[in-house]
């Protein structure tokens, strides 16, 4: 079928399906067989969140209304997808009410700008939509493509980068577009990232699509707001002297009106400029300019994590959402995706709206304990005041229910251990190789210099704990089962922390036996690789107090 741009029924969500197969549907379509999809296949994790918010889940909560109780909630949950009633409305929805809206290249275009010209009457390649393409001052190091090139982006391609760049498109200088007030010089500056780009994504998900839509779909006891209109209902959106909104740009610094204004928010104004060629219509060329911009993440935010301080500066906000830190795995972060409450005294994290409110779905038994929940994390890392893409962070995990029962510390206190445990045995690793080098004569590496055994350490442990996490699942409240998980793990922290101590002590020369004595605040201290393997031992049965020495020797030989 030729692709005229109609997103509601031509073919442009990839997903795989239940029994592994891949499948390819168009927006309605995909919405009516969520139940039969295992998980949207998207070309890079940071599209998830931007597909969920700019597109399913403003439909299905515009069309179907939200859930207004925990038990509407729970029978929307049980069905495992949509009623035939529901169907119906999802169809009306994407098609007599609002399908000339989801059409790419229209007089209407989807998420974009019809007419949209920079001041200078320029185009930039399509390149500026996709952070791993070279264009600008974004020049990935290893790139295939340079600004010259052109980079054909098919509609499919072109709509979910599209949606991308609205949710996490660079900060800085902008085009300045025709209209634009703000606009000086042909261009527009302090432009924010896009709204995800300032949060540390979290996603729940589910078995199925459909039941990851409905992990991500607040409880609203009012339902959604009178003026809450998504973007491409926004002339709808009755204005304060109670006329409605122009369906045109208007530039605004704004807060979030609601729910489905915060999902499908503009950040940019786009268009895509289509090219026909032999193959079909192809996106080459497109205008993005700076567009609405986010006072602040609101509290209602799904998808973060939150710090929280107890003493804010003047003029700051008391929570600020938590990003993603390089380097550390997601369950590195546990201790903030399970602190289910505001931290009592002193700073703190805080996990996400979606979070919570799974569990308080467990605690009044709608999701049970054995769910397999899952989390899927990602984020931006940017730099030169954000106007380039430096680093991706991603990362999926099994989460155990139960562990989110804010009045039952039985399973979260012990996960919590686990991953403390990890953080605790990984740094002893880098005080052992500190040690060490000092012992044959050389200084401790700084902090961001160097590779450290702590990462091969946590990189060997990795799949170990996420498998801990997913029979953690299914433990129910065994006493002896969660004991013996427990030993298990410090057993192959003991082993893996044993095989990367002794690659250390290998690489280390004979004269580390004799040492060398050095000042150390003031105080002389002799460093020697048999003094420093001794600290360590006793360090890891400080930590590992359910392995025995005998059985963490026998377990390390073995």
């Amino acid at each position: 079928m030729e692709w005229d741009g109609d997103l509601v029924r031509q073919r442009w969500l990839a997903g795989i399906g239940l029994g592994g197969e891949g499948r390819e549907s168009g927006l309605l379509e995909t919405l009516n067989n969520a139940h039969e999809i295992r998980q949207l296949d998207l070309p890079v994790p940071t599209m998830l969140p931007a597909v969920l918010r700019q597109v399913l889940l403003p439909v299905v909560c515009d069309a179907l209304g939200v859930p207004r109780s925990r038990k509407e909630w729970a029978q929307r949950f049980g069905q495992g997808g949509f009623s035939c009633e529901e169907k119906e409305k999802l169809a009306d929805y994407l098609g007599p009410r609002y399908g000339d809206r989801f059409r790419l290249f229209s007089e209407r275009p989807f998420a974009q700008v019809a007419g949209l010209s920079a001041l200078s009457g320029e185009t930039k390649t399509s390149a500026l939509l996709v952070p791993s393409a070279a264009s600008g001052n974004n020049v990935p190091l290893f790139s295939a493509l340079s600004e010259a090139d052109h980079l054909d982006l098919t509609p499919a391609q072109a709509v979910l980068w599209l949606l991308h760049a609205h949710c996490w498109d660079t900060a800085a200088i902008k085009t300045g577009a025709v209209g634009d007030g703000q606009a000086k010089n042909g261009k527009t500056t302090g432009n924010p990232t896009g709204p995800l780009g300032q949060l540390g994504v979290v996603i729940p998900t589910g078995r199925t699509l459909y039941e990851t839509l409905l992990l991500n779909t607040p409880i609203l006891y009012d339902g959604l707001g009178p003026v809450d209109r998504p973007q491409w209902a926004w002339d709808e959106r009755p204005t304060s002297s109670g006329a409605k909104s122009p369906a045109g740009p208007e530039w605004s610094t704004r807060p979030a009106s609601g729910l489905l204004d915060l999902l499908t928010f503009q950040s940019r104004r786009i268009r895509l400029i289509p090219t026909e060629t032999e193959q079909g219509p192809r996106v080459r060329q497109v205008v993005v300019c700076g567009g609405d911009r986010l006072t602040a993440t609101p509290d209602q935010e799904l998808h973060t994590a939150w710090n929280h301080t107890a003493k804010p500066k003047a003029g700051q906000p008391a929570r600020r959402p938590r990003r993603h830190t390089s380097g550390r795995t997601a369950w590195q972060g546990l201790n903030a995706l399970l602190a289910l409450s505001v931290p009592v005294e002193g700073d703190g994290p805080y996990t996400s709206l979606l979070l919570r409110q799974i569990s308080d779905l467990h605690a009044e038994k709608y999701l049970s304990a054995g769910f397999a929940l899952g989390v899927e994390t990602c984020g931006l890392e940017y730099g030169n005041q954000s106007a380039v893409v430096e680093n991706a962070i991603a990362d999926t995990l099994p989460l155990p229910v139960a562990a989110l029962l804010a009045d039952n510390d039985w399973l979260r206190t012990p996960v919590l251990e686990c991953v403390e445990q990890a953080d605790r045995v990984a740094r002893a690793l880098d005080g052992l190789q500190s040690d060490l080098r000092r012992a044959c004569g050389g200084d401790p590496l700084p902090r961001d210099k160097g590779e450290r055994p702590s990462l091969l350490l946590l990189h060997a442990v990795d799949d170990k704990m996420r498998r801990l996490l997913a029979g953690l699942r299914t433990i129910g409240d065994d006493d002896e089962l969660l004991e013996r998980a427990q030993e298990a793990w410090e057993i192959t922290l003991h082993r893996a922390a044993r095989r990367q101590a002794d690659m250390l002590l290998a690489a280390v020369p004979p004269r580390a036996v004799i040492g060398r004595t050095e000042k150390v605040n003031g105080k002389e201290i002799v460093f020697r690789s048999g003094k420093a393997t001794g600290a360590f031992h006793a360090r890891l049965g400080e930590i590992l107090t359910r392995v025995s020495e005998v059985a963490a020797v026998r377990g390390g030989t073995a």
